[in-house]
């Protein structure tokens, strides 16, 4: 049956607050998974937890500032181990190299690269114990096809592929997968990242220009990207998918 494998998983979730981590806990609360979340707003925590039920603990994680080892030390404190961890944040400023916004840059880095990286680190050594363990992260179509004004969010995204890709060759002998999910748009609180008013302004343009319809076929719900996690989730020990891509139908890259 469908979810069993999931039922009493303890998955421990970075970036749920909204979008495709909100939705992924939803689904998976529904499937009867313990579950450990994380993010910077801790009402939107409160809430999300009080709609799941008493199977959903939440800590305020920042995950540029290694937080995430509090979070890994809660699951482990109230469940004793950890089934699955999902590296979920992520931030995506959108300008063109010339405009040399360092700061910006310095954020992305840290959130997109090195989020990924302190989860890894702090789960990895509880996983090998336990000789079991499912690391999946949210990369993105960006991080397979590179475009303008785009180039260190899609430097980060590649990154994270060779780190999951690094992950999976390193520890396949240890019972641990690692799986990268990359979507293509999806509509979620991503999008107000973005600290480039000009691309908002002529997004919001485009948008009017085009059928409901149309846009329809342009954007993935939150929850279409969450019924792929408990897919991978759901698969057998012996079967890792290392990476999937998931598109809106009518999106071009």
């Amino acid at each position: 049956m469908i979810g069993l494998s999931i039922k009493d998983k303890v998955v421990v979730i970075v970036g749920a607050s909204s979008g495709i981590g909100a939705a992924t806990a939803r689904l998976l609360g529904e499937k009867g998974a313990k579950l450990v979340l994380g993010a910077r707003r801790e009402s939107r925590l409160k809430e999300l937890v009080a709609e799941i039920g008493n199977q959903a603990l939440y800590q305020v994680t920042d995950v540029a500032k290694e937080d995430v080892k509090g979070l890994i030390d809660l699951a482990m404190s109230e469940y004793g181990r950890i089934d699955v961890l999902y590296n979920n944040a992520g931030i995506m400023p959108r300008e063109f190299l010339r405009e040399a916004k360092f700061a910006n840059w310095e954020k992305e880095l840290q959130t997109n690269v090195m989020g990924v990286l302190y989860g890894i680190g702090h789960a990895l050594p509880i996983m090998r114990k336990q000789k079991d363990g499912l690391i999946i992260t949210t990369d993105s179509v960006a991080g397979h096809v590179v475009y303008p004004e785009s180039v260190v969010y899609n430097g980060t995204k590649y990154a994270v592929r060779a780190i999951m890709e690094g992950l999976r060759q390193e520890e396949r002998l240890h019972g641990i997968r690692s799986t990268i999910v990359s979507p293509g748009s999806v509509g979620t609180e991503l999008m107000k990242t973005i600290d480039n008013p000009e691309m908002e302004k002529a997004m919001a343009e485009m948008m009017k220009t085009i059928s409901p319809e149309y846009a329809r076929m342009n954007v993935l719900d939150p929850e279409d990207v969450a019924n792929a996690v408990a897919y991978v989730i759901e698969q057998p020990k012996h079967v890792t998918i290392s990476d999937m891509i998931i598109r809106p139908t009518a999106q071009e890259v």
